[in-house]
């Protein structure tokens, strides 16, 4: 049997090592954070805003990964009631690890937009904000922030309002990016009306 200050002075010495070896994690991600750029590379012509993605992300951060000798990790799984995506980010060293969660709910009543892109749109914001809150990255000031991938009650044509509305035309050049912000943007007809005026023909034109 081990002489009990032995055991003591063994506990001691791995607890410190532990401690040490967070604190160098630790580091290594604060010199990350303080260093990252995320340049707002995509572009929403409707709602005239620019946002980052989760790869415009992974992209400015790759680098700075390899440089500190990290891995990073992102995973997703399902929650079935309520549905949403549960997505983690995780960094480590090989030792010791750091994650963040983050949530989106999903919504499968999308028009223009089939289970799986539902499931996929719903997956990438909710990895995009698990990655904000591990690389301390405010898109707080986006219209992609308020977005109803999480259901909030805001949403990103709220930033773009005019007090004086014109009728939206069933062809052209605003027609279309407003079916494309419905589409792939998950806007609703809502989001819509409070940008332009919208008749019942246009409405269908655009949920078809």
């Amino acid at each position: 049997m081990l002489p009990l200050f032995f055991v003591f002075c063994l506990a001691h010495d791995i607890f410190y090592l532990y401690v040490c070896c967070m604190k160098n994690l630790t580091k290594k991600l604060v010199r990350i954070q303080g260093s990252l750029k995320a340049p707002k590379n995509q572009r929403n012509n409707f709602g005239n805003y620019n946002y980052r993605s989760c790869e415009d992300i992974l992209e400015a951060v790759k680098p700075l990964l390899a440089k500190e000798e990290l891995l990073l990790t992102i995973t997703d799984s399902i929650a079935p009631e309520p549905l949403f995506v549960n997505a983690v980010a995780e960094i480590t060293d090989g030792v010791d690890k750091i994650q963040v969660r983050a949530q989106a709910g999903i919504n499968l009543n999308r028009k223009g937009m089939d289970v799986a892109q539902c499931y996929g749109a719903s997956s990438s914001y909710a990895r995009k904000y698990a990655l904000n809150g591990l690389f301390l990255i405010d898109d707080t000031q986006d219209a992609d922030a308020t977005n109803n991938h999480a259901n909030t009650s805001k949403n990103a044509s709220t930033a773009v309002l005019e007090p004086n509305k014109d009728w939206l035309e069933d062809k052209g050049d605003k027609f279309d990016k407003a079916k494309q912000a419905i589409k792939e943007k998950g806007f609703t007809i809502t989001d819509i009306r409070k940008k332009y005026k919208v008749s019942k023909k246009v409405e269908k034109l655009l949920l078809t």
